[in-house]
């Protein structure tokens, strides 16, 4: 794999080398499932041309133009003249390279079950998420193709990654080789099943989460074969067995929207029987039409014959279910050691700082030290950086109608609140004591009734203001 990964790099196979040969429009057009702008792009025949549409578009192409690190690398076949790659081979933006199973496409055959996809858009959200801070030992826990353990190399001294596939960890191998990454212990098996009573720092997982019904053969790498969103709960519950003392778990996750239940009761349940902290966060949610719609294409089952019984079946088993909409979102939790875990579950479809992962410690401390802390009064607070006051009114009115505090960084929050509060960001400076600030600002601002320091909990848990 050495001089193939060589070969690759040297012919400019990188992401900025596949963006910039393709160019915007064949891009945005790749994005759609539509080749013909990528292909007009690659007509030249030229040796990044010929890498593009070997392994990214799946195309064959002349033997002649495939370089013999190619032919010797036992990922293609031949057919006369013609080179087909027998895998997808795409560069990832660590600069390193993920081998998968090809790319499947509308008309394409039904996918195997052990089918290995290639790393995405959801790889990427998990990889933005996962904190920064070095660790000792780390879990890839169902590594598919082995992207995260891209993101993990130089972060962790040890990684572990598992598989319920063989052929996953067959290919993340692959992967490892040609991104120069050694030392990866991989084993074989379900869940947690690989790694018994082992304790990991830090454990990431992009699992099987997509919520489907029973049928006789399922896709390994999305779905689990749990009744409704039931695998991503044993996976949180779980969790805590695993993780080291400070240690954090990366998560992403599907959930339920059912009649007659709070989302938030129902995933926040999950979590309050751990005894971490953690941090839930739905960053979108659908209705089940839309839901079937997408892992429908995704498996490439859009215009084949059985499309609409697939379709028919799915939206009738969540029509039982009484299922409404379905969450996606991110589930963070911390191995704190405390008696008194706190769990943060909330919605934020707006856009946000990435990577996440570069503050989502001090996220998780906000939301523990509003819970903990015992007399706010001596706290000597700070306003966060980048916090800016919008005051909305009628022209020439003394007072606003409204007052917002808007963050500009991070997880960009908004919230609107009173004269008090807003006063009080304008001059927290960490140097004087929360109580007599508040004192002061009642005076100025007339109100008779002192604030209650504990009525600030809520902006420091959100972040506006920091202890």
């Amino acid at each position: 794999m050495e001089r193939l990964r060589h070969h690759l790099l040297d012919t400019g196979y990188t992401i900025d080398g596949v963006r910039d040969r393709l160019g915007s429009m064949a891009a945005s057009a790749l994005a759609r499932e539509e080749l013909v702008p990528a292909l007009r792009a690659t007509a030249d025949g030229d040796p990044l041309a010929t890498l593009i549409r070997l392994w990214w578009l799946g195309v064959p192409v002349p033997a002649k133009d495939v370089a013999p690190e190619i032919l010797e690398s036992g990922l293609v076949a031949a057919d006369g003249d013609r080179i087909s790659a027998t895998v997808h081979l795409q560069p990832w933006e660590t600069g390193g390279y993920l081998v998968s199973d090809r790319k499947v496409r509308p008309g394409d055959p039904a996918l195997h079950p052990d089918h290995v996809v290639g790393a995405g858009g959801a790889s990427a959200n998990l990889a933005q998420l996962v904190t920064r801070r070095p660790v000792q030992r780390a879990l890839d826990l169902g590594t598919g193709c082995g992207v995260q353990v891209l993101h993990l190399a130089g972060r962790a001294e040890h990684i572990v990654a598992t598989d319920l596939n063989p052929r996953a960890l067959e290919l993340a191998g692959l992967s490892w080789a040609l991104s120069g990454i050694e030392g990866v212990e991989a084993r074989a098996g379900s869940m947690y099943e690989p790694v018994e009573d082992e304790g990991f720092d830090l454990i990431v997982s992009n699992p099987p989460f997509v919520i489907a019904p029973a049928r006789e053969t399922k896709l390994t790498y999305r779905e689990s074969g749990y009744d409704g969103d039931a695998f991503c709960r044993d996976l949180v519950l779980r969790t805590p067995h695993h993780l080291n003392p400070g240690g954090q778990a990366h998560f992403l996750a599907n959930w339920l929207h059912v009649e007659g239940e709070d989302w938030h009761d129902r995933v926040g349940g999950w979590l309050g029987e751990t005894g971490c902290d953690a941090w839930v966060v739905q960053r979108d949610v659908q209705d089940p039409a839309e839901y079937v719609e997408l892992w429908l294409r995704d498996a490439a089952e859009q215009g084949s014959k059985r499309y609409t019984e697939l379709y028919d079946r799915w939206l009738a088993w969540f029509d039982e279910q009484k299922v409404e909409g379905i969450g996606f979102g991110w589930i963070t939790m911390r191995n704190s050691g405390t008696l008194d875990p706190v769990v943060r579950v909330e919605h934020l479809a707006h856009q946000v700082t990435l990577p996440v992962g570069d503050y989502v410690d001090s996220v998780l401390d906000s939301i523990a030290t509003a819970h903990r802390a015992q007399g706010l009064d001596a706290a000597r607070l700070r306003t966060a950086d980048g916090l800016l006051d919008e005051r909305i009114g009628l022209p020439g009115a003394e007072d606003p109608i409204r007052i917002v505090l808007r963050q500009t960084q991070g997880l960009r929050r908004s919230r609107e609140v009173g004269t008090v509060e807003a006063a009080l960001a304008g001059v927290c400076d960490g140097e004087l004591a929360l109580g007599p600030l508040l004192n002061v600002i009642a005076e100025l601002v007339g109100d008779g009734e002192i604030p209650d320091s504990d009525a600030v909990r809520p902006l420091i848990a959100e972040g506006y203001f920091l202890l």
